[in-house]
């Protein structure tokens, strides 16, 4: 089973981030990257978060990624999810099975004009913003004793949040 759980923030996320965007530079086409950032909860420090290090990369074209990421990431033992229903994303996760038991890393492609390149906004914001990044953690806190083993319906739960964070950070 796939459940949630929320952690106390740990100081080694940003290396482990580090270290695998290391790999990922290593292993994935230069030519179709332009951005590569951590992301996600882990990514802000003090946060209490799932444990699981969110990569985001943005590529010049997703069709030329689609090509080229889903066997160079298989190498890093990262599951391809092909039945992703937002077709502006591709989404692997480190850690499932055939690999692992756990998950430990996603990574997100999309275009820099895609939405999950624009929520880097809200990461951005949470950061400079504690009291905010603190009401953002109850909040996942909550919503993940609610839907323990539905992580989709806790991430859908959390989208009316995030949108209103969203607009804040673009004022």
């Amino acid at each position: 089973m796939d459940e949630i759980e929320i952690v106390e923030y740990d100081p080694r996320w940003p290396i482990l981030f580090d270290q695998e965007a290391k790999r990922l530079r290593a292993t994935l086409d230069p030519s179709l990257i332009v951005g590569l950032e951590h992301f996600g909860s882990t990514a802000i420090p003090g946060l209490s978060a799932k444990p699981i290090i969110d990569i985001l990369i943005a590529v010049r074209s997703l069709a030329d990624a689609q090509v080229a990421f889903v066997e160079a990431l298989r190498s890093l033992e990262y599951v391809y999810w092909a039945d992703n229903p937002k077709k502006d994303r591709m989404f692997f996760v480190k850690g499932m099975p055939p690999f692992g038991s756990r998950r430990s890393h996603h990574v997100h492609v999309t275009e820099p004009n895609g939405e999950m390149w624009q929520r880097l906004a809200f990461r951005d914001y949470l950061r400079t913003h504690p009291e905010e990044a603190a009401d953002y953690e109850r909040l996942k806190r909550r919503l993940a004793a609610k839907h323990q083993t539905d992580r989709e319906a806790y991430t859908d739960a959390k989208s009316a949040y995030v949108e209103t964070v969203m607009r804040r950070a673009a004022r």
